[in-house]
This record gives C-alpha cells, structure tokens and sequence, in this order.
C-alpha cells in the first residue's frame, strides 16, 4: 500500500512537471537562473542579446544560446533589472538601425514594441548600428569573449537588443585619466 501512495505522488509530481505550463515556468526558471549565475562571472566586454524567435543559432564556441519562451520586453526589463543589481558591470546598448523603418503596417506590433523598449532603455544611451555590422562584431567579440544570447517569442524583425558589458566603476573619463598618467610617467 504505501508503495502504490510513493508511486501516485510520483506520477502527480511528473505531471506537474510536464504540463504546457509546468514547461513554460521551468524553460523561464531556467534562463533566469542561468542569467543570475553567469552574470558574477562576465565583465566588461562580454555581451547579453535578447533576440527574437528567428535569431540564427550561431556556432562559435564563446556562444551560449537559453530559449526564454517569454515576451522580448518582458527579458530585456529583467536583464536590465539583473545588470543594476550588480557592481561590476553595466550595459552599452545597441539596437538595429533597420528598427526605426520596420513598418507597422506589416507588424501590428511594431509600434507599441518600439515605446516599450523606448521607456526600458530610457536610463541608457542607445546606439543603433546596422544588424550585419553589429553581428560581425559579436563574430569576432566571440573568438575571445562569451556571448549569451536569450531568445524570446517576439516575431518582428529587427527588434534585438545587443548589451555590450562595460566595467561599472570606471568611467571612460576615469579611464582617459589612468592613460594620461601614463603617458606624464612614459610608462607603456
């Protein structure tokens, strides 16, 4: 009898487990809990994509691809959210130029994407670049830099966004200063 107890509460768990919503919790778990035990480990000049659901699986080995099976904006605010929590890290933004001139007539979507993500970028300056140019970078980032990229259930083209890790605590100012002190020292 209590065998038969232990093997229902078995098969009750398992089906919890595997239900379409059980599924889609788990694959959000998953990517977060990986997001929160990667991020200790990046720095400056690692990358973070969130990427719609057409974005290639690339083959580099400094690449590491998560399924979200969440909204693009939904990812990009808990990145976000992560990276403020840190103090080693912040993010340099780039967007698509092809962004701008995705046009709403052919995605719905489109315009109501764009000010979401306008409001969650607002405390960072964003640049946009053209999407070939921007992933012949991460190309040649990922020979010597891991790249993680969070894929999302958004269908609009164009709508990546590339976050570029930066060091939190040294400014492009600070760093300017540590160079010109060198330079005053000849130091190379």
């Amino acid at each position: 009898m209590r065998k038969a107890g232990l093997i229902v509460v078995s098969l009750l768990l398992l089906a919890m487990v595997f239900d379409a919503g059980g599924v889609a919790q788990t694959a959000q778990a998953g990517w977060q809990a990986r997001l929160r035990q990667e991020l200790p480990l990046l720095g400056h000049r690692n990358w973070i994509l969130i990427v719609d659901s057409a974005y290639p699986l690339q083959t580099a080995a400094g690449i590491e691809t998560l399924e979200t099976d969440a909204s693009q904006l939904a990812v990009t605010q808990a990145v976000l959210a992560e990276l403020g929590r840190t103090t080693h890290v912040r993010p340099v933004v780039f967007l698509d130029k092809e962004l701008q001139y995705v046009p709403a007539q052919d995605y719905a979507e489109v315009n109501a994407y764009r000010e979401g993500l306008k409001k969650a970028l607002k405390p960072y300056p964003v640049q946009s670049l053209l999407h070939e140019e921007i992933l012949r970078r991460l190309s040649e980032e990922a020979k010597t830099y891991k790249v993680l990229v969070l894929k999302t259930t958004m269908t609009v083209p164009y709508t990546s966004v590339f976050l570029q890790l930066d060091c939190r605590y040294l400014s492009a100012e600070g760093e300017q200063r540590i160079r010109a002190a060198m330079q005053a020292a000849g130091a190379r």
